[in-house]
């Protein structure tokens, strides 16, 4: 069965489809879960949540978008939900995450490959730092490489509120990770 073939059963209550249809899209919406959470038990939580909101709602799904889609828009809104949530019962700090990256590929200059790895760790940090819906767009637009318009389309934006977000957590990035010594911007 064709994933249009899978959608359309899935909508007239065929479990088995919807399950298929979990199988075939498991890992694209647990990575973006993860990517929005920065934790593996969040994102689990949230991978959950969104199949389950998915199911619930299967028969409003009306196939404008690509079934994909939908179900990011669902992953999104529901990470964002539970980020604010969370955020408001527990203060987590960064040191407690233990989410360490670690390279283990030898490189001709280790020197290179050390610096490479410490400000790939300080951009997960501070793409971790950023508000959720500013997270939720730099995840979608420099991660995924969604255009623009698909972004909207997915957090039910505007074009421009999806650009002015993107410009406002890119923005707020260059500030964390870079600081004005002398005129001179340094990697911190």
């Amino acid at each position: 069965m064709t994933q249009d073939e899978l959608v359309a059963a899935a909508r007239d209550g065929d479990q088995q489809a919807f399950e298929e249809l979990v199988r075939q899209t498991y890992v694209s919406t647990y990575t973006l879960a993860f990517r929005l959470t920065g934790n593996e038990e969040d994102a689990r939580d949230v991978v959950q949540e969104t199949y389950l909101r998915a199911w619930k709602a299967m028969r409003k799904f009306r196939g404008d978008a690509q079934f994909s889609t939908w179900l990011y828009r669902i992953t999104a809104n529901t990470a964002s939900s539970m980020t604010q949530r969370r955020s408001r019962n527990r203060a987590d700090s960064l040191d407690d995450q233990g989410s360490e990256v670690v390279d283990d590929r030898t490189f001709a200059n280790p020197e290179a490959s050390s610096e490479a790895s410490a400000l790939h760790q300080r951009l997960s940090e501070a793409v971790a730092e950023l508000p959720p819906k500013l997270r939720t767009i730099v995840v979608l637009k420099d991660v995924y490489d969604l255009p623009h318009e698909a972004i909207a389309e997915e957090l039910g934006i505007s074009v421009a509120a999806a650009k002015v977000r993107l410009h406002r957590a890119r923005k707020r990035l260059r500030d964390v990770l870079f600081e004005e010594r002398g005129g001179v911007a340094r990697a911190v």
